[in-house]
């Protein structure tokens, strides 16, 4: 299957926190979108990998994607080394999408940063023919990204695009609420993490008020990109 937009994130729930209204909005929009987990968040102090599982896939009932897989990378001790790029280039090069959308550059987590200079890098192989690579005994075609554009998430980072999702909130809110295990849920047993107090959910939603009040609506995602932007028109900006 051909997506237009894949979600290349690190952990389960970082796509849903990061980028899940925009992945909401172009699905209502006719697009096809997907998501690849690198792991299964099997660090996480909460849940287990088998409860993110179930989680990612509640969540991806939510918003309507195409398709979700997971790596199974090693959560904390991935490498952006040639053996992690061959296995993210097999799925661009699988799902051939036009966009790519990824972890923050730098954050509070490591991986996240990490994560995204192995999807940059993977982005650029993906394109270069000799780099050989196979998917279920096929050979595969080498393949590039026209777009690929970071989501930002715990850390400020001013955006480079901004995108208004206010028609989503609820589903974007729902779609965090699927991990369960993760975030605030007072039916639910555990230690107090970073991420479970009802503080942490309100930051989310206020960081998409205060994206979406720059540029005069209620909710916004905001995005970084490596390169310049441009467009065809100055109609296109709002």
């Amino acid at each position: 299957m051909k997506l237009d937009i894949l979600v290349l994130a690190v952990h389960p729930d970082d796509a849903e926190l990061g980028c899940s209204g925009t992945i909401a909005k172009h699905i209502a929009l006719g697009k096809k979108v997907g998501i690849v987990d690198f792991t299964r968040g099997e660090l996480g102090t909460r849940g287990t990998a088998e409860t993110r599982d179930e989680e990612a896939a509640d969540s991806a009932k939510i918003l309507g994607i195409h398709a979700r897989e997971n790596l199974r990378f090693k959560d904390g001790f991935f490498k952006n080394d040639e053996e992690h790029q061959i296995e993210v280039i097999k799925m661009i090069r699988k799902y051939q999408p036009e966009i790519i959308l990824t972890n923050a550059l730098h954050d509070r987590h490591p991986d996240h940063g990490r994560a995204g200079d192995l999807a940059n890098d993977a982005c650029f192989l993906s394109g270069l023919p000799k780099i050989s690579t196979e998917f279920d005994g096929v050979q595969q075609q080498a393949w590039r990204p026209r777009l690929q554009l970071q989501y930002i998430q715990d850390r400020y980072i001013k955006p480079d695009v901004i995108i208004d999702i206010t028609p989503f909130i609820e589903t974007k809110l729902a779609s965090i609420k699927a991990f369960k295990t993760q975030f605030f849920n007072p039916e639910l047993d555990g230690p107090d993490t970073y991420i479970s107090s009802p503080d942490f959910f309100e930051s989310v939603i206020g960081r998409s008020r205060e994206f979406g009040k720059s540029i005069g609506t209620t909710y916004a995602e905001g995005f970084t990109c490596r390169k310049l932007l441009g467009v065809n028109s100055l109609f296109d900006l709002i």
